[in-house]
């Protein structure tokens, strides 16, 4: 089955074709920018050929689409000789509320419901619902399957996910923590147990997704039980440019003292605060390193704040579990920056983690357990692959396999 992945924004979209064999293969990559933009651009990279650009006026999704359809089955860089070639679309879908609990077949019920809730994610569900109908237009017929970030989260309690709100801000207004990256954790939990040989049903999980956007999930059997981000990615951990969990009273406070209006607001929460807002330089961690090496201070405070939040995250979320028996660490900074996951888990030895400093040092982008042999709790770097999941899911969508 080959199976053509969209991840849909509101002025770009990454794709790419895999063959979902005996092992999944790639056959091609790419992203579409500036849609809606004068000289928007296409850039195309099949496997085994060279990489193909073009710049043109890409008013919409549809025309962004249909250029990647086009490069698809083009003689020069194309990867398919027919559009027929292509068994199916699976969608990464943002938000799917509480109607969705799995990846679903994408029909005229689900497309309302994802319509539903674009006021939930108005950045991120309308872009997502207009790529669906974008290759509902140009390719009839083809099944669609939608994965939300959202659904994995579906498992979690009443207490977990209920905001001290009066209960009709639920009711009337849909408030409630919904959490994300989703089928990031779901894919590490499962991957990191195969490797180990281990049965997820039997093992309490703590996964932790850490890149510009980043969240700690429990995962209890194989289920999500408590996540860190909420009603919005904002909720939770200190990440690039968000502030993670913060006093709403001082937030009136600082929105009243700069006469700030809700959308200058927003900005503020989610697009100047974060590692970039406290260090003045950049949400890049890569950056912030560097300058901590030269001695800038508040470099070095963003550091050890963001390691600091997730350290205890993983030992609450232990807590609420009754134990743990993996520590996960996945996304950019998860899989790259073992100086960030060094500082995270080296004091947890209360919990029976016998951390392997020799092995995390200079870890990158490598599947591999870094607590040392005996540890009563197993550390692990686990690569993602958000693509790959939304692939597999399509294709156990459509052969009916829960």
């Amino acid at each position: 089955m080959n199976v053509l992945v969209f991840n849909c924004g509101s002025s770009s979209l990454k794709y790419q074709l895999l063959n979902m064999g005996e092992e999944a293969t790639l056959l091609a990559k790419g992203l579409v920018e500036r849609i809606g933009l004068k000289e928007g651009v296409l850039t195309h990279k099949p496997e085994g050929k060279g990489k193909f650009e073009l710049v043109q006026d890409i008013p919409n999704h549809s025309v962004g689409i249909d250029l990647v359809l086009k490069a698809l089955v083009s003689p020069e860089h194309g990867v398919i000789s027919d559009l027929k070639e292509i068994d199916a679309a699976g969608h990464r879908v943002a938000h799917g509320g509480e109607f969705f609990k799995d990846s679903a077949l994408i029909d005229e019920k689900a497309k309302e419901n994802i319509a539903a809730c674009c006021e939930l994610a108005p950045l991120h569900n309308p872009a997502n619902l207009e790529g669906i109908l974008s290759m509902e237009k140009l390719l009839p017929g083809l099944p669609q399957v939608a994965v939300f970030d959202t659904s994995f989260h579906q498992t979690l309690p009443a207490e977990a996910f209920m905001y001290g709100l009066p209960y009709d801000c639920y009711e009337k207004y849909r408030v409630r923590k919904y959490g994300f990256h989703g089928t990031s954790h779901k894919y590490v939990a499962n991957k990191a147990c195969e490797i180990l040989g281990w049965n997820i049903e039997d093992k309490k999980i703590v996964s932790c997704h850490l890149g510009n956007g980043a969240s700690v999930c429990a995962i209890d059997g194989g289920k999500s039980v408590e996540t860190s981000m909420g009603f919005t990615p904002n909720e939770g951990l200190l990440m690039g440019t968000r502030t993670g969990n913060l006093d709403l009273g001082a937030l009136l406070y600082i929105a009243e003292k700069k006469n700030l209006s809700i959308e200058e607001t927003n900005k503020l929460i989610n697009k100047q605060s974060g590692l970039a807002g406290i260090s003045g330089i950049s949400s890049d961690m890569r950056d912030l390193e560097i300058a901590a090496e030269g001695g800038n201070e508040r470099a070095q405070l963003a550091l050890d704040m963001f390691a600091y939040r997730v350290k205890r995250f993983v030992g609450s979320y232990s807590a609420s579990m009754g134990g743990v028996d993996l520590v996960l660490f996945t996304g950019g900074i998860g899989e790259n920056d073992s100086v960030s996951r060094e500082k995270i888990i080296k004091d947890f030895g209360y919990l029976g983690l016998d951390f392997d400093a020799e092995t995390n040092d200079g870890l990158r982008g490598k599947d591999a357990v870094i607590s040392k042999e005996g540890s009563k709790v197993t550390a692990m770097v686990v690569t993602t692959n958000e693509e790959l999941v939304i692939a597999s899911d399509t294709q156990r969508i459509l052969n009916g396999v829960k």
